[in-house]
């Protein structure tokens, strides 16, 4: 077995052990990085091995810290999120070096996945971009029920900040999503 194989079955075994389930009753985080990484691969058809296994690697152990554990608010939030993006990267390398991959290889992955160079490193972006239509495709409505009490502005507001972070091949691909009404109303203001 060579060590892209190794670290995807690595990658994919602590995926297994989210205990939040879908419907179908698989972890999560294994569905979520199955679609980050079909993303990846629409976006950048030319998606190497190792920009595959970063998209599995997009929110590796996310669950293990809860949002809970940071303060309520913008600044809280933006707290966890980026402690979020340094532990998932130091795993994600680690998981790699297990793997066999080569150092610098892993050192890459660790920067994609910390979301360090948005915009201007091209697997950093296809990662963003990817994540960024996996929320517009498969959570944003379940975003909307749970939190029935933003107003439409706020809404409107939070799509504006997704959409600012893809690039023009991701924002495109995003209009072409079949969204409920309700939501697509939204992603036209947004985007308008």
């Amino acid at each position: 077995m060579d060590a892209y194989t190794k670290a995807r079955e690595l990658i994919d075994a602590a995926h297994a052990a989210d205990p939040k389930k879908t419907a179908d009753g698989r972890p999560a985080e294994l569905v979520y990085a199955d679609r980050v990484e079909a993303w990846v691969i629409r976006v950048v058809p030319e998606a190497t091995a190792l920009l595959r296994l970063a998209a599995r690697a997009q929110h590796l152990e996310r669950w293990s810290v809860p949002r809970t554990t940071f303060p309520e608010g913008k600044v809280g939030y933006l707290n966890w999120r980026r402690s979020l993006y340094v532990k998932q990267a130091a795993r994600a390398k680690e998981l790699l070096l297990q793997a066999g991959v080569a150092s610098p290889e892993a050192e890459e992955v660790a920067t994609w996945v910390s979301k360090t160079g948005l915009k201007a490193n091209t697997g950093t972006q296809a990662l963003e971009d990817s994540a960024c239509l996996v929320f517009l495709e498969n959570e944003i409505e379940e975003f909307a029920a749970q939190h029935a009490d933003y107003t439409t502005e706020k809404f409107v507001d939070i799509i504006k900040k997704t959409w600012r972070k893809m690039s023009p091949v991701a924002q495109h691909a995003a209009l072409g999503l079949n969204l409920p009404p309700g939501i697509a109303a939204l992603v036209t203001a947004a985007v308008a």
